[in-house]
């Protein structure tokens, strides 16, 4: 299993489980079709270097462009 998965603590950087699981799947796509990982690739799978540039903080959801509620807004 993925250790950075295994707190909220990523879920939270995004605002949610199902944009955090949107975010990954896109970036994973991005990283089969070629795109340079963000984050040293070494040892990992492709999805493991897509959690661990969410969990690094070097990909993240443009709130601005895509129009969502940033997760700090989130809470009440």
């Amino acid at each position: 299993m993925i250790d950075a998965l295994k707190t909220d603590e990523i879920i939270d950087k995004v605002g949610g489980r199902f944009r955090l699981s949107a975010l990954l799947q896109r970036r994973w796509l991005e990283l089969l079709q070629g795109a340079r990982p963000m984050v040293n690739p070494a040892g990992r799978t492709l999805l493991e270097v897509a959690v661990y540039e969410v969990y690094e903080g070097k990909l993240s959801i443009d709130y601005d462009a895509s129009h969502l509620e940033p997760p700090e807004k989130l809470r009440v």
